[in-house]
């Protein structure tokens, strides 16, 4: 197998990749910054439960029920997080650059 190949099999192993590709740069950037400010937001919540799952795992008196309440909310936060985190590199990938994105208080 030549690197040609291996390169054509991965571009048709992600399909959405290609759908950013026809986009106009101007839109991708745009697109990326947005994608990269939701990307920061979930982190954010996702760092919450899981900050508020220690606290209860370190919790004599907390429920097994809350307990594991907190563990699936944070197994499908880090779901959502992860194919997100997917769309972005996507969308970095067809933009060619990862655009400057200021934190949310520096704007």
């Amino acid at each position: 197998m030549n690197d040609v190949d291996s390169s054509e099999r991965n571009e048709e192993a992600k399909p959405m990749g290609s759908r950013f590709r026809s986009m106009e740069k101007s839109e991708l950037e745009k697109l990326a910054i947005s994608a990269i400010r939701e990307h920061r937001r979930l982190l954010a919540a996702d760092e919450a439960v899981y900050e508020e799952w220690t606290r209860a795992t370190a919790d004599q008196s907390a429920s097994s029920a809350v307990l594991k309440s907190l563990q699936d909310e944070h197994m499908a936060r880090q779901k959502k997080s992860e194919a997100q985190q997917e769309e972005l590199s996507d969308i970095i990938d067809a933009l060619g650059y990862v655009p400057d994105v200021p934190l949310d208080g520096d704007e």
